[in-house]
């Protein structure tokens, strides 16, 4: 695919140009090495589908979750008022986002505030872009992969999205197969609520540990995310087992990226 760049809304507005989308790239999309991976497919499939996207670019801040789930309600809002205040001056209506943390936040938590938006995270968009056809993809990259998907809290149980990043695997030539514990009764992957910045308390097991186990018995080549949270903690659980020359880590965004590259 040829080169693009993306613009910041800023850009898009100076421009007179409304986008039609904003993509909320979130602080491990935008600050983690591997979570970097998982924007630029997500960027690589928005404008395949010649959706007119944006970015905030450094006007975007936290949103506050980490800050909440931790108990610094006050933090939290300073931040989301900070963006809100941002996203309504660029009358923004529709977000995009690759984190069901920031999603989950936006969504349910900022419109108390006064951001109310329609926001989507980008499981359920590339799921609606495949079956409208404004995306094509050819599945032969997976081909007789056994994929499994591990649920991440903040998009299962909290927002019920269960279906959606499922049906985009299946679209692929793969094996879709699941873990015991999947869907309402999925395992968090440890990183949730706040926990991703703290030091373990003490137990007998960590619990991406104890998740990557699940994960294991359903033989896999593929174990698939869909938050940057989970993705860390699935990769460290790989990688305790020295399994990361049989087993690969992916977004869901960057199965249909690679799918889309043959």
């Amino acid at each position: 695919m040829t080169e693009f760049k993306v613009r910041t809304i800023a850009e898009m507005t100076s421009a007179g140009e409304n986008a039609e989308i904003l993509f909320w790239v979130g602080c491990a999309g935008s600050f983690d090495e591997r979570a970097q991976k998982i924007t630029k497919a997500v960027a690589k499939i928005l404008h395949a589908a010649g959706i007119k996207f944006a970015i905030l670019g450094t006007e975007e801040a936290c949103t506050g979750d980490p800050a909440k789930r931790a108990g610094n309600e006050f933090l939290y809002q300073m931040l989301a008022m900070q963006n809100i205040t941002t996203l309504n001056a660029y009358n923004i209506k529709k977000i995009v986002t690759a984190c069901p943390h920031c999603f989950n936040t936006i969504k349910n938590e900022y419109p108390e505030l006064g951001g109310s938006y329609e926001v989507l995270h980008h499981t359920t968009l590339i799921n609606k872009l495949l079956n409208e056809g404004k995306i094509a993809i050819k599945g032969g990259a997976f081909k007789g992969q056994r994929i499994t998907y591990h649920d991440s809290c903040y998009l299962g149980r909290a927002n019920n999205i269960f279906e959606a990043p499922r049906e985009v695997i299946e679209k692929l030539d793969a094996e879709l197969v699941e873990m015991k514990r999947s869907k309402a009764n999925g395992l968090c992957c440890g990183a949730g609520g706040a926990q991703m910045f703290k030091d373990a308390e003490q137990g007998t097991k960590e619990v991406n540990l104890e998740r990557m186990d699940d994960a294991l018995e359903t033989n896999p080549s593929v174990v698939a995310a869909a938050c940057p949270f989970c993705m860390t903690m699935l990769r460290d659980g790989v990688k305790h087992h020295n399994k990361e020359q049989e087993i690969q880590v992916l977004d869901i965004a960057e199965l249909i990226s690679n799918a889309m590259d043959l």
